[in-house]
């Protein structure tokens, strides 16, 4: 959550505002500390955290680029998730890529989707990733 003066609460930041070219927050760069949890219930114990950032790219629709670690450190996993790609944020599921990873994850490879759950405008949203690995070691 960005755009509040919590900063213990504040989960991600605007590192860049948008040039005004457009509607749809195109150059806009956030930068995330996220908590991830197995179900939707924000007070459960975070599994994992999503750190990296996504910038929108489109100036005709809202659009973003992502690329973010999930990183582990629990006793059921330890290491690194690496993902990317693009969020076409106005469909109902988006495929990111899982490019590698380390620890339990060495070299990973396969597919997050994507699915918003929550939506309150640019301040707050929440998305469901279901994570299919096709290639760890």
């Amino acid at each position: 959550m960005f755009g509040v003066d919590d900063v213990q609460n504040a989960t991600s930041a605007a590192v860049t505002n948008p040039p005004g070219l457009g509607n749809f927050k195109f150059g806009k760069l956030v930068i995330f500390d996220d908590p991830v949890t197995i179900d939707k219930n924000y007070q459960s114990e975070p599994v994992a955290r999503a750190q990296g950032f996504y910038f929108y790219d489109m100036k005709n629709d809202y659009n973003a680029w992502f690329s973010y670690t999930l990183v582990f450190n629990s006793t059921q996993h330890k290491g690194t998730l690496n993902i990317m790609g693009a969020d076409l944020m106005m469909e109902k599921t988006r495929d990111l890529s899982v490019v590698g990873g380390t620890g339990d994850f060495f070299m990973s490879r396969g597919i997050v989707t994507f699915e918003t759950d929550t939506f309150e405008g640019a301040k707050y949203f929440r998305v469901k990733m279901d994570i299919k690995l096709y290639d760890c070691y």
